[in-house]
């Protein structure tokens, strides 16, 4: 990192900063502070629409050096991001590497933020700060750079973040015969790419269309950001579809709608799951899956009716990680399947959820 770069510093709503220098767009900004414990998939995880409204604290200390991938498409997607633009708020780092090597790389990592408009801090102690965020919980933060005004603080899960996660207008991908109707409550391409290479069919539409109305073989409510309460559109439609018998498979933020509209109720975690190594046994089993996660709420297992039933849950924690109704074809999972970044050790799900659907 150049020791010219200008300093700015991170200050949390309990009072405490942190001063490190600028890469990427040297602006202020404000958001959730919240840590991702991956080592590698920094492209992957920074568009990912679930981060909006989010400063992200990278806990592994070099981040950079593989630089980032071109904008190559495959099938309408971008094929090396997970969504069109960058969706956090500001990244902090321990140490970033401007000089990268990779073979598939384009450009520096604070180039690509520098174009859209991403500050990013470096210097940061990011093991201070994670063991801070760990035992207060998530904190509100603000970046506060040199020569700018400072960003007034606001809290983005008072907001539905979905609105602005994902499309505005339905998009086909067409493939196979068989069809599902995809709730974009801010999808990750990987999803949409887990079913094309299965030869089906996938009508994207926006969280608040009412794809109860649509004839298809199944349903997929997507990951998305903030709060699922917020989304009460998609909870709304979601309860329509639950009278239709047709299967549906909720991820993330959508296993968290998907809770709501059946009746459970969500809550807020301490300081939520983020990143590739989540260990979670599938309920009634031994078996314990290693899985991607990006999520700062969950569905209260008590609260579930009594004719759905806890999937699985988390390792650590004991909070839930899915959930399945007992007679008819609905599932949610917590994790991502979809991986991108992480292990794909569970992407058999979206197998299990082909079988549902007769394909």
């Amino acid at each position: 990192m150049d020791i010219n770069s200008p300093t700015a510093k991170l200050v949390l709503d309990d009072g405490s900063q942190f001063e490190g220098q600028l890469f990427g767009a040297p602006q202020p900004v404000c958001g959730e502070v919240v840590f991702n414990t991956g080592m590698v998939g920094y492209p992957e995880t920074m568009t990912d629409p679930s981060y909006s409204g989010q400063i992200l604290v990278l806990t592994y200390p070099l981040i950079g050096n593989y630089g980032v991938p071109g904008r190559e498409r495959e099938d309408q997607l971008l094929a090396y991001f997970e969504s069109e633009r960058i969706h956090i708020r500001a990244l902090i780092v321990a140490d970033y590497s401007e000089h990268y090597s990779h073979w598939n790389a384009k450009q520096s990592l604070s180039a690509w933020m520098a174009q859209d408009k991403i500050p990013g801090l470096t210097g940061i102690d990011t093991r201070a700060l994670t063991k801070k965020l760990r035992h207060q919980g998530t904190l509100l933060g603000r970046i506060i750079c040199p020569d700018a005004a400072e960003p007034a603080q606001e809290d983005p899960n008072l907001q539905n973040l979905v609105m602005n996660a994902g499309i505005k207008e339905p998009i086909v991908y067409a493939k196979g015969s068989k069809k599902i109707v995809l709730v974009d409550c801010g999808v990750k391409n990987n999803i949409i790419r887990a079913f094309l290479k299965r030869n089906i069919t996938v009508l994207r539409v926006p969280w608040d269309y009412d794809f109860s109305k649509e004839k298809a073989d199944g349903f997929i409510i997507s990951n998305g950001p903030g709060d699922p309460k917020q989304c009460t559109a998609t909870i709304k439609h979601t309860r329509k579809a639950l009278a239709l018998n047709t299967p549906i498979l909720g991820i993330c933020l959508g296993s968290q709608i998907l809770g709501l509209a059946a009746g459970a109720n969500t809550y807020k975690l301490k300081f939520g799951h983020r990143g590739q190594n989540q260990p979670c046994v599938e309920s009634g089993t031994r078996r314990c899956y290693i899985t991607s996660q990006n999520h700062g709420y969950a569905i209260e297992t008590g609260s579930l009716p009594e004719d759905w039933r806890e999937w699985f849950y988390n390792a650590n924690d004991q909070t839930n990680e899915g959930i399945k109704h007992i007679a008819k074809p609905y599932f949610g999972t917590q994790f991502h399947p979809e991986a991108s970044p992480g292990p794909d050790d569970t992407e058999f799900l979206f197998d299990m959820f082909l079988r549902a659907i007769g394909s």
